[in-house]
């Protein structure tokens, strides 16, 4: 009897034993299935997750390779031989034919150009509340493009008043100008920043090619070519060139900046030899005069050095500066280095360099466009 009960007991402990360890392994089983589910599902993520990743990765180093300091430092070589002078290619062949096509183009539309009073323009900018101290604080120019120059400027005897005007006129035109090339500009490093050009890029830089006179579709020298001129440095050359604008040439061709031309257009100097053949430009509007002075700045062999020294002041990432730009305008004038002290005593005298980071407001004609 006893013999059987230990018997029994022996087999119930047997068959308990069994029975956990069934329970065992299929908890571990169990827990083996989800170890493989966690790996498998952890496997799945990390495959999507490449496939989709490595798109975006890949456009990543498109992208850096375009706006790498590899492709900046080849425009930059370029300019580097330039300010070095150990090339002669850049910015150094000049094609006339097309120089000026648009300035006269655009000299030529037809204009409902009112000759306006002193008086009635000085009302103008007081009722539209512009005035120069706003824009010295503000740094913001009311878009009021005047075509001609009043007939009593010189008859102002108030020597300030009558600078304070003439700046008024200036001022909107040549940032006008100014942002007209700065637009070219943004699109012009768009297109150098594409490894293909469309169709139609291709045909605004002939144009550009065209109007800056680049020979071969040297792109480094449209780079160097197409940019902007001091405000304050215009400004000071439109006064010295005019006398505050009371000069005839002024008056009488709405000519800001004295441009010589041997072409049959033009105001003949009234002390000019009697076997000379160059006139002064005249202008049916003041605006043409203002593009043909920049397109003359940036283009003429005898201002080379100008844009030179323009583009390295780009290249190091400073502001434009009239002070160190006017050094290099002393071929502008037989007077050399004499006209470039005056246009620096202009520029310092009325404090003309707080106008180089004013602001042109939008005209009526702009936001028309955007509605």
């Amino acid at each position: 009897m006893r013999k059987k009960t230990i018997i029994r007991k022996k087999l119930t402990s047997f068959f308990e034993t069994a029975k956990n360890l069934k329970k065992k392994n299929k908890l571990d089983a169990q827990k083996s299935g989800l170890d493989n589910l966690s790996r498998t599902f952890l496997s799945s993520l990390i495959i999507i997750s490449i496939f989709f990743i490595a798109p975006l990765a890949i456009n990543l180093t498109k992208e850096k390779m375009i706006l790498s300091k590899d492709y900046e430092n080849n425009s930059k070589n370029n300019l580097k031989k330039l300010l070095e002078n150990k090339t002669t290619k850049l910015d150094e062949q000049l094609n006339k034919k097309f120089l000026y096509e648009d300035v006269l183009t655009f000299d030529e539309q037809p204009s409902d150009a009112i000759l306006l009073s002193a008086a009635t323009i000085e009302e103008l900018f007081k009722s539209t509340n512009y005035n120069l101290k706003d824009v010295r604080e503000n740094k913001l120019v009311k878009p009021i493009n005047l075509d001609l120059l009043p007939k009593e400027i010189g008859k102002i005897e108030n020597t300030k008043k009558r600078k304070e005007l003439f700046i008024q006129i200036i001022l909107p035109l040549v940032i006008d100008e100014n942002n007209s090339i700065k637009l070219d500009r943004i699109k012009l490093f768009s297109i150098l920043n594409k490894s293909k050009n469309t169709k139609t890029e291709q045909e605004w830089l002939n144009i550009k090619f065209k109007q800056y006179g680049v020979v071969n579709k040297d792109l480094s020298t449209l780079k160097i070519r197409m940019d902007e001129v001091p405000v304050s440095m215009a400004i000071a050359q439109a006064a010295k060139e005019t006398g505050w604008g009371t000069s005839r040439f002024a008056q009488e061709g709405n000519a800001l900046f004295g441009q010589w031309t041997w072409s049959g257009e033009g105001i003949k100097p009234a002390d000019a030899e009697d076997d000379s053949t160059h006139k002064v430009m005249r202008f049916k509007v003041l605006q043409a005069s203002v593009k043909a002075y920049q397109r003359n700045l940036n283009t003429h062999s005898s201002y080379k050095d100008f844009r030179s020294a323009r583009a390295e002041l780009r290249d190091e990432g400073k502001e434009l500066d009239s002070m160190i730009l006017t050094e290099y305008l002393d071929k502008y004038a037989e007077t050399g280095k004499e006209y470039v002290k005056i246009l620096q005593q202009i520029i310092r005298q009325n404090d003309l360099t707080d106008f180089d980071d004013a602001k042109l407001l939008p005209s009526s004609k702009d936001l028309e466009s955007l509605i």
